[in-house]
This record gives C-alpha cells, structure tokens and sequence, in this order.
C-alpha cells in the first residue's frame, strides 16, 4: 500500500509539474506541492505502522484486511469449522475453514508478531467460541 501511494503522490507531483509550466506559474507552487506530497507520504507511513492490521480478533469473530486473496474477510468464531497450518506459495499461512466450506487464508508472514503466538491466539479464540475441532 505504501508503494501504491507514493506512485499515486508522484503521479500528482508530475500533473503539478506540467500546470506549473504551461501557467508559467511560480516554483514556490511547485515547492509547495511537493511538501504537500512529502506530508502525506509521511501520513500514509505513520498509518500503516501505527493504525492500520492485518488482523483482529475478537470474542465474537475474526476480521481480516490488507490481504490480497484471503477469502473471506470476516467471520463469527461459531462459524469456524477448524484452522490448519499450511504453506502456499512458500509462504506459511493459516487457513480457517468455515463450516459453508469457504476459507480465509492468513500469511502468517505478513503479521507483525510472533507467528507461533498468533496460532495460539487463534486456537484460543477458537475454543472459546466453540468452532474448533483440530489445529494441524
């Protein structure tokens, strides 16, 4: 996301460019516009650092953003069937399988945290809500 923003930001730095030039206009609009730019970048990286997750869980279900392919995106633990530990494209991933047979697969590499941590957490959840029959 911090990739997609600063091109999105560098795009509009260039647009702010050629207004800058066909107006004839001051370079201090362009300085300006720039320090704009460097402002967002700036609060574009405090919010994927600070306020943005991957996942949350809670007592009543889970929530997943920021994963591209993760399947379904939330769900109640109740509706959780089991949770398994896997690897798809050489990533390790936990997958929970849901009781309709949709899934959310979670890489575990894209958490912020201990991964062992994260599977307990989630077997923990789990058995609190009663949605789950075997972690493997």
């Amino acid at each position: 996301m911090m990739g997609a923003s600063i091109v999105l930001l560098a795009v509009l730095v260039f647009a702010l460019t050629l207004v800058v030039a066909a107006l004839d206009a001051s370079i201090g609009l362009l300085a300006v516009g720039v320090f704009v730019v460097l402002l967002a970048i700036a609060a574009v990286g405090w919010y994927l650092t600070q306020r943005a997750y991957v996942v949350r869980l809670g007592a009543d279900g889970y929530r997943v953003r920021l994963v591209r392919g993760a399947g379904v995106k939330q769900a109640r633990w109740k509706d959780v069937e089991d949770a398994v530990t896997t690897t798809l494209h050489n990533q390790p991933c936990l997958v929970l399988r849901l009781r309709d047979g949709r899934t959310t697969t979670i890489p575990v590499a894209a958490l912020a945290g201990n991964r062992e941590a994260f599977v307990r957490d989630v077997q923990e959840h789990l058995n609190r809500g009663h949605g789950l029959r075997k972690l493997g």
